[in-house]
């Protein structure tokens, strides 16, 4: 090989190094915006997850007590956990002392490294385990650093919680009360929501998706559907979602994710029962009430077809023909 092809290859390498410990030492900004009173929450931009976008396409918040704060998930990527500490450093000095996960999907959960160093305690629900137990989190972590570097690369860890939580659960911090809200596996199985109580604002995680689509894969659709029957009496005054914009039209945003949850278990059920192929039934669904709202392209046929599967398995249980 040429000498010059050699001074190529190495410069190439090693600017390949300079980038990776360029974006693993790097903290992206972040600027919240405040919901209410003591919680604010940091937008992500729409669409799914990229190098282009630095893995930010989710919502975190966080909530100031007299006694601390509380962190409502971490985000997707370390730069982006460091982006979260520094942000809550510009409004308080105060300790962060919690972080309430909703759920271990990705998205929502490589930015835990740099708030655990921080001092934060980890609480999730006791069925996140499960998901570092059965393989899954070795392999989204493969998938993430091959889709999302450098900004996920191999000194990205995944952070175990340190509190594991089942079932409905108050308490109080700095004279805040807090509930966290068990919905029993919908989007995940490890699903959970937290309402400030005192200010009516609910952090819902990814059981609610503002303005755009959800991304649904093969969650439990039945039992997402009655988790949002479960939000409606909560009255919240404002929903910070897991994706998309925070909701004061709480009624509307709630009836877009419901009717299309709905929509999909309807279309994709028939077809399911009467035995039609996935590809036909998916051609001939007409999809133009949702096609309009961002992330509909990337996510909507992955959703029907999860949903197909899903309806599938549930004729199976109940014994349909």
């Amino acid at each position: 090989m040429p000498a010059r092809s050699h001074v190529l290859l190495l410069a190439a390498a090693t600017l390949a190094i300079a980038t990776t410990i360029a974006a693993a030492q790097t903290t992206i900004a972040l600027t919240p915006e405040r919901v209410s009173e003591h919680a604010w929450y940091f937008r992500g931009e729409a669409g799914m997850a990229s190098a282009a976008n630095r893995g930010f396409m989710s919502n975190a918040g966080f909530v100031v007590t007299s006694d601390g704060v509380l962190v409502f998930d971490a985000l997707g990527t370390p730069a982006l956990g460091r982006g979260i500490v520094d942000a809550i450093r510009k409004v308080t000095a105060a300790p962060i002392r919690r972080v309430v996960v909703s759920h271990y999907h990705a998205d929502h959960v490589y930015g835990l490294g740099p708030l655990k160093a921080a001092g934060a305690e980890i609480w999730a629900h006791r069925r996140a385990l499960d998901y570092f137990s059965s393989g899954l989190a070795a392999e989204r972590l493969a998938q993430r650093r091959a889709d999302l570097f450098p900004w996920v690369d191999e000194t990205t860890e995944l952070v175990k919680p340190d509190v594991l939580v089942d079932g409905d659960t108050s308490f109080r911090l700095g004279g805040t009360t807090f509930r966290i809200i068990d919905t029993g596996g919908a989007h995940a199985p490890d699903d959970i929501m937290l309402l400030v109580e005192g200010e009516r604002t609910l952090f819902a995680g990814d059981l609610l998706f503002a303005g755009r689509i959800p991304f649904v894969g093969n969650a439990d659709s039945k039992h997402w559907l009655a988790a949002i029957e479960r939000l409606i009496p909560l009255a919240p005054a404002v929903v910070v979602p897991g994706h998309g914009p925070a909701s004061r039209d709480v009624a509307r945003d709630l009836v877009t994710t419901r009717d299309y949850l709905a929509y999909l278990r309807d279309a994709m059920g028939r077809a399911a029962r009467d035995l039609e192929p996935f590809d036909d039934a998916y051609a001939k669904t007409d999809w133009t009430r949702f096609r309009g709202l961002p992330a509909f392209e990337p996510a909507n046929r992955i959703n029907a077809w999860g949903t197909y599967l899903r309806m599938e398995q549930e004729a199976l249980n109940d014994g349909s023909p």
